[in-house]
């Protein structure tokens, strides 16, 4: 069964299902480009599935960051495991507006993958569990990371520019992945880009009616949304792995990796200097 579902591909035209050795859709009649190449063997021994990879990275990152920040809120006696306290979120890079006009550019990224509490990160891993693994489908990795980190950063740029804070949260770059979907379905026309734009809606209503919760930060929401919409709406689907535009892809992916790392390397030195 699982050798029949990986000789199985999406059509990037009429999204019928193909084989992975068809060079012309049989639906359709569009040429299609040779599926790009994967590692055949397992990652940490299957423990992360090919198709979400970026996803379950992004998880365990935040998943790791969230047992750090628990740790640290306790010890400290301000906070608890359920719940962490705002001094903590600060300094482990929560988005801080006077931080930030201070110079701390850094906390637009750190910000996103932090979370204030148990309920918080459960239900933005439930929700990026299922988005992220859709984003990665329809766009590849290399798109899903570049949306995911402008939608993130966008977004707490957006409430930096509206709130105090502290915020944090993977919300931001969740509205990303939704409104990336939403250009997907606005640039395909007919059933296809209808189903998509219906579902993603109906994801982006509900969030923004969670939105006007109190304690809820609905500037980094909206700006997260445009800036997934934006990137997505430009990067369109991918296409044959060799191109000079996939090739782009890539480095953009990379560049946003490293701008990610060098976030935490900011915020640790911060951290260590205000901790002497």
């Amino acid at each position: 069964m699982i050798g029949q579902m990986e000789t199985r591909r999406m059509c990037p035209h009429c999204r019928a299902f193909i084989t992975t050795s068809d060079r012309t859709c049989p639906y359709c009649n569009e040429a299609v480009a040779p599926p790009a190449r994967r590692s055949s063997g397992p990652i940490l021994g299957g423990f992360i599935p090919h198709a979400r990879f970026n996803t379950i990275m992004i998880l365990l990152i935040n998943f790791g960051l969230y047992v750090a920040t628990s740790i640290f809120s306790m010890n400290s006696g301000r906070g608890n495991a359920f719940t962490l306290d705002g001094y903590t979120l600060i300094d482990f890079g929560a988005m801080f507006t006077p931080a930030i006009q201070a110079g701390q550019w850094w906390r637009l990224v750190t910000a996103g993958f932090l979370h204030g509490g148990l309920m918080h990160i459960l239900m933005n891993s439930w929700a990026l569990f299922d988005l992220g693994a859709v984003v990665e489908e329809m766009y590849g990795s290399s798109r899903m990371l570049v949306i995911y980190f402008v939608s993130n950063a966008f977004g707490f740029y957006v409430s930096s520019l509206l709130k105090v804070g502290p915020s944090m949260g993977a919300s931001a770059a969740l509205f990303g992945l939704i409104g990336c979907m939403i250009a997907l379905g606005m640039r395909h026309r007919g059933a296809f880009g209808d189903s998509i734009r219906g579902m993603f809606t109906r994801w982006l209503i509900y969030g923004l009616l969670f939105s006007f919760l109190p304690g809820i930060d609905m500037a980094a929401h909206v700006g997260g949304l445009i800036g997934g919409f934006g990137v997505g709406y430009l990067a369109g689907e991918p296409r044959h792995e060799g191109s000079a535009t996939e090739k782009l892809w890539r480095i953009a992916s990379w560049l946003c990796i490293l701008i990610t790392v060098v976030c935490f390397l900011e915020m640790y030195l911060w951290f260590a200097r205000s901790a002497q």
